[in-house]
């Protein structure tokens, strides 16, 4: 008897009929994680609460059907509130001291966010999701941890009632100034939060996590704040001191989700501010896309791959018209996605079906919205930097290599003296003198230098000299991948003096997409390189005779 194969889930409308349930389920649990986090991310930005419900309807009911990536969730991202709120605050945004300065620094922003979207749109069409292969992967990590800390800096104060003021590394310092000046019974619900949300990587049993952690956290607070009576305006005195309990420390969505819809003003593009920020959201938030993707396609149960150029057209397409309608920028979300996989999501319905049980629920039910503590939002993204910035983020790149947490930790302090595209650009500016001083030839850094020799008996042997370093990926990489039909491709590396740890890990990676198309890649010419750390992703180098 012959067994059948099972077939791979489409998210077509054929295999609809076999695979609604499942994902219905999945969006409807994703959907629990979203709507807290889309809400906070958008405060965090200092968008108004409803720009990120907008942004994860787009990214759901219209985006998903541009890609081919079946288990992605498109949405607001933590990993974009640090360009959201430096956009608006150069714009004027003054946090809730001039509703009208702060309301068109928010259009002026979308105006900039619709610019950005027709950009990823080019990118998509052009050709250009390749450009994410382009960075240092220490680099790209630190920055994205850079990102937690800010996000963790800024979220820690509104978790404990108190408002945040001045730039990230003057936050940081101020965090026991904040702990003195808590509201109490804000702070409460704060830490609440934060128990549940960190207790919740403590608890192994599935069965106690059917409800995510955001909806729990939920589920206490706003009951919490509904007895404590935040929704009117009071005084209480607490060790003989008065503080403040009223809306302010509340959601605040409009009655009428359709009345909050806001158009762009696209002045702000006449300036070098609103240019740079156009830049920033474009280039920061197509890296952070096709990383999720790519994360997201390493763990498919169907192995299915993300044409990235596709995607990258998808996220530009919703990004134009999320911000069109008020919506924050978007990407494809990691950690939404991997609930989507875990959950037992099967194609890109479940990303659909997540978009409108939020529009239904924001639609029919935003009082129930207003009802939600701010404390509990910025715990969660408190927690959501953590997870960004995690202690093993640094400990992993340490045992990658002392050079490549050189490069992460100045990536880190870069980004948190200067902004993003300073900071990232210091850690690539690191990595370059590394490379030098791991004997990396000069002429090598941008200039690549490869060949190709074609023999009938062993098939294609791809040849690099003087160095395979991370700026010249890109190269090595479409030639290697321009013999789809061979069986076998050979990457002499016999010649070079330096493999950095981006290149070491990316070869990794393609030596099992050969092996998915029933192709091998040989890698050779190692033998006489020393690895930089014990890591099976290091960086070799290989000293210079003479």
């Amino acid at each position: 008897m012959i067994s059948e194969t099972p077939s791979i889930p489409r998210g077509t409308l054929s295999e609809f009929p076999k695979n609604w349930k499942a994902d219905l389920i999945s969006g409807f649990l994703v959907f629990l994680i979203a709507l807290p986090l889309c809400l906070g991310i958008a405060l965090a930005c200092g968008y108004p609460a409803i720009a990120g419900i907008f942004t994860a309807i787009v990214g759901g009911t219209i985006a998903t059907f541009f890609s081919n990536s079946e288990l992605t969730i498109k949405g607001p991202a933590a990993g974009l509130i640090v360009i959201a709120i430096g956009c608006v605050t150069e714009f004027g945004f003054t946090g809730g001291k001039d509703p009208d300065l702060d309301y068109q620094a928010y259009r002026l922003a979308l105006g900039v966010g619709v610019a950005a979207g027709i950009f990823q749109i080019f990118f998509g069409m052009f050709r250009a999701g390749i450009l994410g292969e382009f960075f240092p992967s220490s680099a790209v990590h630190g920055l994205l941890a850079a990102i937690g800390i800010i996000i963790m800096a800024k979220q820690f104060p509104i978790a404990l009632g108190v408002s945040p003021e001045g730039k990230p590394l003057e936050i940081i310092a101020k965090i026991p100034q904040f702990v003195l000046e808590m509201n109490p019974l804000v702070g409460l619900i704060g830490l609440i939060s934060l128990i549940i949300m960190f207790g919740y990587l403590f608890i192994n049993n599935p069965k106690l996590k059917v409800i995510p952690a955001p909806m729990m956290v939920l589920f206490v607070t706003v009951p919490l704040a509904i007895f404590f009576d935040f929704s009117q305006e009071q005084t209480y005195t607490f060790n003989g001191q008065d503080y403040p309990l009223g809306k302010s420390f509340l959601v605040a969505v409009p009655e009428s989700m359709f009345g909050a819809i806001t158009l762009p003003d696209f002045s702000g593009l006449t300036t070098t501010t609103g240019w740079k920020y156009v830049l920033m959201f474009a280039l920061i938030g197509s890296i952070e896309s096709l990383l999720s993707a790519k994360a997201i396609d390493s763990v498919d149960p169907w192995k299915r791959k993300t044409n990235h150029d596709q995607d990258m057209l998808a996220v530009g397409v919703g990004n134009t018209i999320a911000a069109f309608i008020g919506g924050l920028p978007m990407i494809s979300e990691i950690v939404r996605s991997k609930a989507n996989i875990d959950n037992g999501a099967r194609t890109r319905f479940s990303n659909a079906f997540h978009g409108l049980f939020l529009l239904f629920f924001v639609a029919l039910l935003p009082g129930v919205i207003n009802q939600i503590p701010l404390a509990a939002l910025g715990a969660m993204l408190v927690f959501t930097g953590f997870r960004l910035a995690s202690p093993q983020e640094f400990i992993h790149t340490y045992q990658v290599g002392k050079e490549q947490f050189i490069i992460f930790v100045s990536t880190v302090v870069g980004v948190l003296a200067t902004d993003l595209l300073m900071g990232i650009a210091i850690g690539i500016f690191v990595n370059i003198l590394l490379h030098l001083k791991n004997g990396a030839p000069a002429s090598s850094l941008f200039k690549p230098q490869i060949s190709v020799q074609r023999d009938g008996k062993t098939g294609v042997t791809v040849k690099v000299k003087d160095s395979a370093i991370f700026s010249t990926w890109i190269a090595l990489k479409k030639t290697l991948e321009q013999f789809p039909e061979e069986p076998r491709v050979t990457l002499d590396l016999s010649e070079t003096y330096l493999v950095d740890h981006t290149t070491m890990g990316k070869l990794q990676e393609m030596e099992k997409t050969f092996k998915e198309r029933d192709a091998t890649l040989y890698i050779t010419g190692l033998e006489y390189h020393q690895p930089l750390s014990n890591h099976p992703e290091a960086g070799r180098k290989k000293a210079r005779l003479g």
